[in-house]
């Protein structure tokens, strides 16, 4: 059984989703972002850089257990386990590969930015609207850029793959990232077929409850770790 360390994020539901979808058995180990269970020692011998999601897999390769950190590699890591969802050929590897590398360097990124100057950045007395600006826009481009994509493949890369499931977590929210999807017919499509999916759905049902979009100052200082 893996170990999941979590918190319902969309970085979070990336593997969360994965999982379900590879069909693996998995125990889930909440690491409270708000309450800076990021920075625990514990937590930081499987992810040095004190980031969620990370797994450890009891069998790693050559039956050895393997701690991995980073969503990217963890999803990578998980299609060449099961021999799925990362392309059955070279040519078909480097497109999900090169689509889950923009998530990784484009999509998580600015769409994160823009999460963080709309919401947490207000209320934590820093309003600004070049900031806010800034990174809208690089969202709607890069929304773009998927929608046109789109308009040529029902998935992003051709077949269902690691790299649906890791843009789908950001691009689902959308709404709160100051977007429209009235000029991205093709994106609202995708957004659809990837949700109805029972293993999307479950990953990201996984621990809900937890998800807390209206942070009080405390829990925005530890979730950002800054100090006093």
């Amino acid at each position: 059984m893996i170990d999941l360390y979590f918190w319902p994020t969309p970085n979070g539901w990336k593997v969360s989703i994965a999982l379900e979808e590879f069909g693996l058995d998995y125990d889930t180990h909440l690491i409270d972002i708000g309450a800076g269970a990021q920075f625990e020692p514990e937590f930081l011998q499987i992810s040095p850089n004190n980031r969620m999601p990370a797994i450890v897999d009891p069998s790693g390769p050559d039956g050895a257990p393997i701690s991995i950190f980073e969503s990217g590699a963890i999803l990578q890591y998980l299609a060449r386990k099961t021999g799925r969802y990362g392309g059955s050929s070279e040519r078909e590897r480097v497109a999900v590969e090169q689509w889950l590398m923009w998530q990784m360097g484009g999509v998580g990124p600015m769409a994160g930015q823009t999460h963080h100057f709309l919401k947490y950045a207000p209320q934590m007395g820093h309003d600004i609207p070049y900031a806010k600006d800034r990174y809208k826009n690089e969202t709607a481009r890069l929304y773009g850029v998927l929608d046109r994509q789109l308009a040529h493949h029902e998935f992003v890369a051709g077949d269902y793959s690691i790299a649906d499931m890791a843009i789908w977590p950001w691009a689902s929210l959308w709404e709160g990232q100051q977007q429209t999807l009235d000029d991205k017919p093709n994106l609202a499509r995708w957004l659809d077929t990837v949700g109805s999916r029972e293993a999307v759905q479950r990953g990201r049902a996984l621990h809900a409850d937890k998800r807390n979009t209206k942070p009080d100052r405390d829990a925005q200082k530890k979730l950002f770790g800054k100090k006093d």
